[in-house]
């Protein structure tokens, strides 16, 4: 099942927040949503090479977006120091 892409952005946005808070970095909003969009398919690439299989839909993709945005934010913070 293939999301929209208003769909994507808000579950994007979702995603790359929740890493925010989780990871106690702060962007604005729109950084939550592309954090969380390229978040996601990061994760998603991750997952496909290791053969993990996340669930379909909104619910798979929050969580390739979250596990993806803490990847991202985890880099980041690297690249900061």
């Amino acid at each position: 099942m293939d999301i929209g892409w208003i769909a994507a952005i808000i579950i994007g946005g979702l995603a790359g927040w929740l890493a925010g808070k989780l990871m106690d970095i702060r962007f604005g909003i729109l950084m939550n949503i592309v954090i969380g969009i390229v978040g996601a398919l990061l994760a998603n690439a991750i997952f496909d090479s290791a053969g993990i299989h996340v669930a379909s839909g909104w619910l798979g993709y929050l969580v390739q977006g979250f596990v993806g945005s803490c990847i991202l934010l985890f880099l980041a913070k690297i690249v900061r120091r």
